[in-house]
């Protein structure tokens, strides 16, 4: 796990957006791991988001002239991302879109700076789970201008199946001709935390790793 990762996880555990126990999903599954990246609300923790995606962004080599993050979700993602790439010495824009287009003062489907022809694009979402805000991203910035999106970066994969035998992830990247960079895996978060004291607790012991391989064997792909 790289520096960036593992401060990221940090702050995911700090400000209990990964958790572990029995939780019952939004689609009825039962898991036992969830991700709630809704936790991170305050200035550290978005600002810690933001320098997280931004160090993800500069990993991959992601060229980007513009951040735009999915409403409304994203629109904290976008802004702290572009934030952090300033801070670096990059700066670009952001943007996100509106629930519906505005017919008045400056008008149009998006707030921040507007997708132009030419502009290099980079997504940012929060988990990915069915993966179609990260589409319905795509096809918006796409019927918008001639952009290029280069790359679409997550905080976390679930690796769990999509609609086929695939993970969703792969499905994204297939459909969308889009690589998909998550910051992290849920296998990478438990092979990091399995059996290491945090806080003086071990969060992920020998059951809880079980239980988690057996979740992904029955709802994701083999390794």
């Amino acid at each position: 796990m790289l520096a960036h990762q593992a401060a990221f996880l940090d702050l995911l555990l700090r400000y209990e957006v990964v958790r572990f126990g029995d939780f019952t999903l939004k689609s009825g599954r039962r898991s036992p791991y969830f991700v709630n990246a809704g936790q991170l609300r305050t200035g550290a923790a978005i600002h810690g988001l933001g320098e997280a995606y931004a160090a993800h962004v500069r990993h991959a080599g992601l060229r980007c002239d513009l951040v735009f993050g999915p409403s409304y979700k994203g629109v904290p993602l976008a802004v702290s991302t572009a934030m952090a790439l300033a801070e670096g010495g990059t700066d670009t824009g952001y943007a996100f879109d509106r629930k519906e287009a505005k017919d008045h003062g400056e008008g149009g489907l998006f707030v921040g700076t507007t997708p132009a022809a030419g502009m290099q694009v980079v997504v940012v979402d929060d988990v990915i789970t069915s993966g179609q805000s990260i589409r319905e991203a795509v096809e918006l910035l796409r019927r918008s201008a001639d952009v290029v999106v280069s790359g679409v970066v997550v905080a976390v994969d679930r690796e769990e199946r999509g609609r086929g035998d695939r993970t969703t992830l792969t499905e994204l990247q297939d459909e969308l001709g889009v690589a998909v960079h998550p910051l992290l895996s849920i296998r990478e978060v438990v092979a990091h935390l399995h059996g290491r004291t945090i806080d003086g607790a071990v969060l992920v012991d020998d059951a809880r790793a079980a239980a988690i391989r057996e979740h992904l064997a029955a709802h994701g792909v083999a390794e």
